[in-house]
């Protein structure tokens, strides 16, 4: 899996994308993140990527030529036209479902980052295939969600978890919360471990977490029971 991001700030990216589970995937080969600096693909000597939106308003908008130019670039170096995708408030929210569909239908995947008060409606009509929000709110740029994708996204490409089962046990995979979970030492300042964890019996076990499941579900989020029905 191979992500392209297009972004104002990247060197945001690298304390994140280079550390921890993401960091030993890139090392291994089994994704690879690359970050573009859009004012690169900007005209003017003060490498401005911005403007004033016709008709009036506040704020500024992000042009379209040099966003333009930066994919076009990155398709000629990937010899592929990656799917793409603009982080925005006025996305579909993301969910488990579609990080699942998207890290099985594609390999290359490039990110876009908002900033100012959006985009030329113009590239991402010619250009964007999928708007995606992380949520009903706004930020100052799509850096943090576009962080918060590729994460979510990595985590899916088979040989970024030691074991699939490292993903697909966990909240929202199966469309429920995960069951509680219980480490060292058996008992804590007086609460004890469920006996069921401590016997050994593993149908036992999996029929206690798949009742937890549920039980945490209808408690937390029964919304989700509700859209699985």
């Amino acid at each position: 899996m191979r992500i392209d991001i297009i972004t104002l700030f990247p060197e945001m990216f690298e304390p994140v994308m280079n550390e921890s589970i993401i960091g030993r995937a890139q090392k291994s080969g089994a994704v690879e993140i690359v970050c573009h600096q859009l004012r690169d693909y900007a005209f003017d000597k003060h490498r401005r990527v911005d403007d004033t939106p016709y008709g009036g308003g506040m704020g500024m908008l992000m042009k379209a030529e040099p966003i333009a130019l930066c994919f076009e670039e990155i398709c000629r170096q990937t010899n592929t036209q990656p799917h793409f995708i603009y982080m925005s408030p006025q996305g579909k929210t993301l969910n488990q479902g579609r990080l699942r569909e998207i890290a099985n239908d594609y390999s290359n995947v490039c990110i876009l980052c908002g900033h100012y008060e959006g985009v030329d409606q113009r590239l991402l009509d010619e250009y964007i295939d999928e708007e995606i929000s992380i949520g009903d709110y706004v930020l100052t740029g799509g850096e943090l969600p576009a962080m918060v994708f590729a994460d979510a996204l990595c985590r899916m490409v088979p040989g970024v978890l030691s074991n699939n089962e490292c993903f697909t046990e966990e909240s929202h995979f199966n469309g429920l919360l995960e069951y509680p979970q219980y480490t060292k030492p058996s008992e804590w300042r007086g609460k004890q471990v469920p006996e069921v964890l401590l016997s050994g019996h593993h149908a036992n076990i999996e029929k206690w977490r798949k009742e937890k499941s549920l039980e945490v579900t209808r408690i937390k989020r029964p919304d989700l029971l509700k859209s699985n029905d």
